[in-house]
Parts: structure tokens; sequence; C-alpha cells
């Protein structure tokens, strides 16, 4: 039996900030009627809409920093829409020039492009809001969580839903027992929708006027433009990108991982078509391992891409074919009580057996609501509480996914010591978990 629940909203009501009622002491704390002085860094693309989102929020956009001036110009160039903003193309002269005008950052680079500016404008003391994933590499997740705490600053991925209702609702019914303790967890995604599995790299080109390559580029290792990385299919590339995995990971992954509390793997494995050096698979299954914890027995995560899915013994019980489940929801979930299919844009689940949302006492709300992740991570920029998604969490959140990526490149079973950052049974891993920085971008 199956029932298709849509969960009350105002069961929601009351009571949810009170398990989260302390606060931290930013580096640059605001009062809280002041508005927050933010530097938007990358503003082309997603970063377009983040400019526009901050702004919304309430933060005051003092200064725009991008590379390609072709990305950002139209309509809806965010320079006309903020006209006071003082434009730059390097981010390393925004920050030293306008250090105290600025309280905060927000970067929406490619992937490789992420670490350097959270890093230094941590260092300057600004708050920092970044896009998922975290960081390109797994030593740069690590590193950031760290230098974030040690300067006090408050910070945000950009892993939008983590704010939402869904997400939120769906921790407080899985540690509330819904399905008991969970044994497996599966996501799914359709990306790749951008080419990967590519074994030599494109014909170089001439560089457009209006993009300055060498600053796009940033830490990664020199070659000749082509439009085949710029502006979005950088995704793809391995030294650009992090793939399907990285690119949604972070998303799908997301509500399972805080539902369960989870932190590192012991283990982890991968298949995968299309892998090479130089680009990410066309299609690939992650398997994860994590030791038994407080909502969770031995745990068995996995991850598909590329049109590959979960065994279809993950769905029985579902009176549902397939193909709906895969555009419907994007992970199940299954305990020693039952399952549930979940997705992160709606609340409207489904569990088998059916009955299990129907008999269920739904838990008293205990995390807070919010607008949006923006006003969450600016209260926490003028000394509210700490963004959800901050990186004390997501930075972990980030290790896991990129793990995913060692054993897709790899190509084998890998063990994983989180303390001491390695896989003990792979020492080749090391170049793909800190990677090496061009001349003049050391960190």
């Amino acid at each position: 039996m199956m029932t298709d629940h849509r969960i009350s909203r105002r069961s929601f009501a009351g009571g949810a900030a009170a398990a989260f009622a302390f606060t931290i002491l930013p580096g640059r704390a605001r009062g809280a009627n002041e508005r927050v002085n933010v530097a938007c860094i990358g503003v082309g693309g997603k970063g377009r809409g983040e400019v526009s989102d901050v702004s919304e929020a309430g933060g005051n956009i003092v200064a725009l920093c991008d590379v390609d001036l072709d990305r950002i110009s139209g309509r809806d160039d965010p320079r006309q829409a903020h006209p006071d903003a003082k434009f730059y193309a390097d981010f390393r002269r925004m920050l030293d020039e306008m250090d105290r005008q600025v309280d905060a950052v927000t970067i929406s680079t490619p992937d490789h492009t992420h670490f350097h500016p959270a890093l230094k404008a941590i260092r300057m003391g600004k708050h920092v809001y970044c896009q998922k994933p975290l960081t390109h590499s797994i030593w740069e997740a690590r590193t950031l969580a760290e230098e974030a705490r040690t300067h006090g600053v408050a910070t945000q991925m950009g892993n939008q839903a983590h704010a939402g209702e869904p997400i939120r609702r769906g921790v407080e019914y899985i540690r509330a027992g819904l399905i008991g303790t969970v044994r497996e967890v599966h996501t799914w995604t359709n990306r790749p929708i951008w080419p990967q599995g590519m074994g030599s790299p494109p014909e170089p080109e001439e560089v457009p006027e209006t993009l300055d390559w060498d600053l796009w580029l940033g830490p990664a290792a020199g070659r000749p433009y082509s439009p085949a990385y710029v502006p979005f299919n950088w995704r793809g590339w391995w030294d650009f990108g992090t793939g399907a995995l990285g690119d949604m990971g972070c998303h799908i992954m997301d509500m399972p991982f805080w539902a369960l509390d989870l932190d590192a793997p012991t283990g982890f494995d991968a298949t995968s078509e299309g892998n090479t050096p130089l680009s990410g698979p066309t299609a690939s299954t992650v398997s994860y391992t994590f030791a038994p914890g407080e909502y969770s027995g031995d745990l068995v995560y996995t991850w598909s891409d590329g049109g590959r899915m979960p065994p279809d013994e993950a769905f029985s019980g579902f009176d549902l074919p397939k193909e709906q489940i895969a555009r419907r929801f994007d992970l199940v979930m299954i305990g020693d009580k039952g399952k549930l299919l979940f997705s992160r844009g709606r609340t409207e689940w489904l569990t088998a057996p059916g009955a299990l949302l129907e008999e269920f006492e739904a838990p008293e709300p205990t995390i807070p609501r919010v607008p949006n992740e923006d006003a969450e991570w600016l209260e926490a920029c003028k000394g509210g509480p700490p963004a959800l998604s901050n990186f004390d969490y997501s930075g972990p959140l980030t290790e896991f996914v990129l793990l995913g990526n060692l054993a897709i490149r790899l190509g084998r079973p890998l063990s994983w010591d989180s303390r001491g950052l390695r896989c003990p049974d792979a020492p080749e891993a090391e170049a793909l978990i800190r990677r090496e920085y061009r001349k003049g971008w050391e960190a």
C-alpha cells in the first residue's frame, strides 16, 4: 500500500528556534538593523541570481567582480542594477582596495576557484557565502572549515534547499523514527547534462577580448583557451569541475547526511562509464559505507547519475513506476520500519507501507524556519544564530561528496582515515585530496 501524503504547514508552527538559542560573534558583526556590505565574486550565470537574492534579502551590494564581461553584459547586467557598486576583474585587488568597506563576500565562480577567494576573505575577517560544492578538493573543504572557525566569521554554502521546509521537516521526521533505524540510502540525478567523458583536450581558440583567461584559470595549470571550457561546460573537466556528483551531491545527499548525523564514511567504491584522466564519467554509481550511529545501523549510502538508478528492490512496496519515481523524487531511505521516498523540492512524501505516515505522530519542530538561505546568512553576519549550512556542516558534507570522485578516478574500493585526511590503502590519492596549484596561487 502507498499513500501520497502532504504534510500540513500548520504543524510546523511554534517552538522551532529553541534548539538553536545560541549566537556567534562573527569577525565583523553588524547591528540587527544595519545592512551588511557585500562584495560579490562571480556575477554571471548563477552569480547573477545570487547578487539579486542577497540584495533582496537586505544585503548592501558594494562591489562586483567577474573575469568575463560578455557573461554579465545584457539586460540583466548586475552593474546596472547596482550602479554604485565598484567593479573589478580580480578578487584579490577588490578585497585589498575595499577592505574597510566590505563586511561579507559571495562566491559564485567555477568549482576550481571557490577556495582562494574564500580563504583570503576569511583571513581578512569577512563573512563568506560560497556556492556548492564548497571546494574543488577535499583538503580545501577541511581547510575552509578550520579557518572559518578560527576567525569567527559567519559562513554558508549554497545548497539552497538546506534552508527550506522539506529538508528541515524531513530531518525532524527521520530523527523521530518515521522509518526506524536506517540501513540504506539511495540517491540519484539525471546529470550530467553537459559533456563528460572527453579523452583529449579541445582545440585551442583565440581568447575573447571580453574574457581574462589567466584570471579564469586561477590556480589551475595553464593551457590554451577553448569555448569547451567557458562559460558552462567546465563542470565536465576534472581540472575545473567536480562532475555530476560534485554538482548535485551537496543538494541531493544533504537531507540524509544531516538527518542521520553522519560524519565521514569508513570506505567507498564506485563503478563508472567514460571516466578519463581529463574528464568525469558519463555515468557512475558510488557506494559509501558508514559505521552505526544514533539514527542508523551499518549504513550503505549510494549515489547514481548519468541515467543509472538504484536497484529495483529499493523501490519495492511503492505502487509507482520507476520512471515516475526518478522524475518526482531524488532519494529513498530504507529503515527497519519501512521506506521513505523524498524530494528536497516538496513536502509530498511517499512511504512503504503507506500507513507509516498516516499513523505516525508528527514531532514538534525543533529546527528554525527561515525565509531563505540568504536571509539566514545575513542574520548570522549581524551576530544572529549561525546559518545551518555553515562551513562546520557543509565542509564535512563536501568532503563526503567529493570522496566519491576519488573512487571514480582511481577505479577501486578505498578506505578512509578522516582524521589523517588520507586513504591508507591508496597513497596515489594524495594528489587528488590536495591538488597542486600553479605558481603564484599557492595556499
